[in-house]
C-alpha cells in the first residue's frame, strides 16, 4: 500500500499531472500564506469569518477553492481576510 506522499510523487511523474500541478502553484502559494497567517493568529475559520463579516462556510470555501484551483478570490476578499488575521495584503509581481 502506498502512502499519500508516495502516491503524489508517483502521480507527479506523469507529464499531464505535473503540468496541471505546476499551473496551480500560485494558488497553492496563496493558500499556504492564508493558512499560515490564520494559524499564527490562532484563529479558526469561524473566527476569521466573524471578523470578515461573513459566515464560516464562506471562509472554508475560500480556502478549499484555492487548493483545487476552482476559484480566484477578489482583491477585496483577500484584503478582508488579511485584516481579519491581523495582516496587510501585499501583492508582488515576480
Amino acid at each position: 500500500m502506498l502512502t499519500h506522499k508516495q502516491l503524489v510523487k508517483r502521480m507527479l511523474r506523469k507529464p499531464a499531472v505535473g503540468a496541471e500541478f505546476k499551473s496551480l502553484e500560485p494558488e497553492f502559494a496563496l493558500l499556504d500564506e492564508l493558512l499560515r497567517a490564520r494559524t499564527r493568529a490562532g484563529l479558526s475559520q469561524a473566527e476569521v469569518a466573524r471578523r470578515m463579516g461573513t459566515h464560516a462556510p464562506a471562509v472554508a470555501r475560500l480556502e478549499s477553492a484555492l487548493g483545487n484551483g476552482k476559484h480566484s478570490p477578489s482583491v477585496s476578499t483577500l484584503r478582508k481576510y488579511a485584516a481579519a488575521v491581523g495582516k496587510k495584503l501585499v501583492i508582488r509581481l515576480g
